[in-house]
């Protein structure tokens, strides 16, 4: 029986192109346990073998590998491919997981689905689209189509039209400062306000300054303009109106107004100060070297008091009440008296005050609750009182008074008193019994560190 392609045994003749045709590929391992001999290993004969006898003459047919006519070398040997320069990745075996390991199997991901906001969604877009066609099934086709029209010819006219270019926005400057004065009160009709600005507008020919007054119980008001300097600081005369000027300054530029400057006040005043002398009187007798003088006048005001008959001379300065007090030396006989006072304004006014130096002393009077008294009445309180007057005869505040009483037939009585703020001091003692009929006297001393000392006494009589 002839053989087929494969070795195995055919039926009929074999046609000339079964002979021919080439056999199919196999593995190298495969190609030699075929074409092995009987009991020789094919563990060397991975890339030869014998021929194989013809078909029915007790041999196998020998079957070549086609080859190509550009490359000599068999078809189903796999060509190298050129290198890279890179070496060849080297196969690593999978390593097993170690007893000790737990292996770790993530769960399948399933689908679940559309989320419920989309499904909601979905829904209420059904329900739209269910109430537009009810809309157009009921005649708002026509609305619909002149609406997206509308809608249509806005969106080409946005896109056809030319922008408009926005305005370029112009900053506002900082506020400027004014300079404080020394003084506010002022008698001059006139005064500069130095102004000083921030340094970015300083020179701007397209800013101005505006200058507002407020007048009292009035809101502020502009009065004048004027351009900035080339420098920070700019000075603006301006006119002030009889009492308090308040002014601010504004700076005007493209942006707009600035916010006011911190007020600057001036107070015009052009009339001299009152003054009212409280003591002492005019013509007054003054007992002493020196007069001291007081009285009220404007606030602040500066006092110059000058003596003619001894050229002396003294100053000072009112209080914030307008109080002052002022002392200045004087002579024997008439003394005319010139006070000058300026207020803080700069009006300046004199007044004349005349007083005359006495030949007055310290004086003391004494006095008695009784001045006669009777044996028979005794015992018997007796009340002594003593009033002390300076030089110029006002009353003498903590003078030292030594009373002393002597009686016939009882021992003499001394006490010290100190004047109160009268002037006065009293002091009381007891007659007892066993005073002698006869003529007594009491006796006052007042000593003073400034004035010197005097005294004055008066008789008491006991009658038998």
């Amino acid at each position: 029986m002839p053989a087929g392609r494969l070795g195995g045994p055919v039926s009929g003749p074999v046609p000339d192109r079964e002979l021919a045709r080439p056999a199919p590929l196999r593995t190298r391992r495969a190609r030699a346990q075929m074409h092995a001999r009987p009991g020789q290993s094919t563990s060397h004969h991975t890339g030869w073998h014998e021929q194989p006898r013809a078909l029915g003459v007790g041999r196998r047919a020998t079957i070549h590998p086609m080859t190509t006519r550009r490359d000599p070398r068999q078809t189903h040997v796999r060509p190298r491919p050129p290198s890279t320069g890179r070496p060849a990745p080297v196969k690593v075996r999978p390593r097993a997981p170690a007893p000790t390991r737990l292996s770790v199997h993530r769960p399948i991901q399933r689908d679940r689905g559309l989320p419920i906001i989309a499904k909601v969604g979905l829904l209420a877009a059904i329900a739209l689209l269910g109430l537009t066609v009810l809309y157009v099934g009921a005649g708002g086709l026509g609305n619909a189509v002149s609406g997206i029209g509308a809608a249509l010819g806005g969106f080409i006219t946005n896109i056809t039209t030319a922008p408009t270019p926005r305005p370029s926005v112009a900053v506002v400057s900082d506020s400027p400062s004014l300079q404080q004065p020394a003084e506010p009160y002022t008698a001059e009709a006139t005064v500069d306000l130095v102004v000083t600005v921030p340094s970015e507008a300083v020179g701007d020919p397209n800013s101005r300054l505006r200058v507002y007054l407020a007048l009292k119980d009035q809101d502020p008001a502009p009065i004048q303009e004027a351009p900035l300097a080339s420098t920070p600081q700019t000075v603006i005369p301006v006119e002030l109106t009889k009492g308090i000027n308040d002014f601010t300054v504004t700076i005007v530029g493209p942006g707009g107004e600035s916010d006011p400057s911190p007020v600057v006040r001036y107070v015009l005043d052009q009339a001299p100060a009152k003054v009212t002398i409280y003591s002492p009187e005019e013509g007054a007798v003054v007992n002493g070297p020196t007069v001291e003088i007081s009285g009220k006048t404007q606030a602040r005001s500066t006092l110059i008091v000058r003596n003619a008959a001894n050229g002396s001379s003294t100053s000072g300065v009112a209080g914030t009440d307008g109080l002052f007090t002022i002392s200045l030396g004087i002579s024997t006989g008439t003394n005319e008296i010139t006070i000058t006072a300026t207020d803080p304004a700069g009006n300046a006014k004199d007044w004349i005050l005349t007083v005359r130096r006495g030949s007055g002393a310290l004086t003391v009077v004494l006095g008695s609750s009784d001045y006669k008294l009777s044996v028979d009445d005794l015992p018997q309180d007796l009340t002594l009182t003593a009033v002390a007057s300076d030089p110029d005869g006002k009353p003498l505040v903590g003078a030292d008074l030594t009373f002393t009483l002597s009686i016939p037939g009882i021992p003499t009585v001394t006490q010290e008193v100190q004047t109160d703020d009268q002037g006065k001091a009293t002091f009381t003692t007891a007659v007892p019994v066993g005073a002698d009929p006869g003529q007594g006297s009491a006796t006052v001393l007042l000593s003073s560190e400034e004035f010197g000392s005097t005294q004055d006494y008066t008789v008491i009589t006991i009658d038998p």
